[in-house]
């Protein structure tokens, strides 16, 4: 019970202080990568780029968007086709 009351006071502060900031954002840049299966349980990575991402800067994911903090430490993401 304490470990859940812990939770929501941790999220919801983050949320106010991400309200009272003015709900910052920012932008990271991602490359993104299309794994393709091949024949012997064989992959083949194909670069489709690198693009700018919108994010929040906060704890946890507001707005609808990712926190700044987890797109820069995975700034890699891949695709299966």
């Amino acid at each position: 019970m304490a470990l859940v009351a812990a939770f929501v006071v941790t999220y919801t502060s983050d949320w106010a202080i991400f309200k009272l900031r003015g709900s910052p954002s920012g932008k990271v840049t991602v490359n993104r990568y299309l794994t393709v299966p091949l024949k012997g349980n064989k992959q083949e990575f194909d670069y489709l780029g690198s693009s700018d991402v919108p994010c929040s800067v906060s704890l946890f994911p507001q707005a609808g968007q990712s926190p700044c903090w987890r797109l820069r430490r995975n700034s890699n993401q891949g695709a299966n086709l």
